[in-house]
């Protein structure tokens, strides 16, 4: 009896590693939440200004990720969200600079100056009020009494 356990416990063993059984959804592996890198916010990015020094810099946005050796005038800030096993969000900030100083920056948080004002002067076309329809004929014998 013992000898026929072992069988079939070896069996249910050697399918189960094969992956021939099915999953079930309640029993799906956890999958936690993953951040890694440096978070670089629109607020910390309108800080920086041209011409700061590198401690400036690195106290504005952190220590940077990257900061490569055979590229010394170049920071790298990534910043990665990963939920339940998917990607949520992915930044890619680069500070490059020019000896000491702070020349630009690159990547998908820019700063304000850099983008265009989205509440600016109206443009003359803009202004003008959309013309009237011109009456047509059943509007003009429906006016009249």
């Amino acid at each position: 009896m013992p000898l026929r356990h072992i069988a079939i416990a070896t069996v249910v063993l050697l399918v189960a590693a094969c992956g021939w059984m099915p999953t079930l959804p309640m029993l799906a592996p956890y999958k936690m939440d993953i951040q890694q890198g440096n978070i670089v916010t629109q607020e910390m990015v309108a800080k920086l200004q041209p011409g700061m020094s590198r401690s400036q810099v690195r106290f504005v946005l952190g220590t940077p990720l990257v900061a490569d050796m055979f590229h010394a005038d170049r920071w790298d800030y990534v910043y990665r969200l990963e939920k339940a096993g998917t990607l949520v969000e992915e930044r890619k900030i680069v500070a490059v600079f020019s000896g000491d100083k702070l020349l630009r920056i690159e990547g998908d948080v820019v700063p304000a100056a850099a983008k265009p004002a989205a509440t600016g002067p109206v443009p003359a076309a803009a202004e003008k009020p959309a013309a009237k329809p011109e009456p047509t004929a059943t509007d003009q014998s429906a006016a009249k009494p």
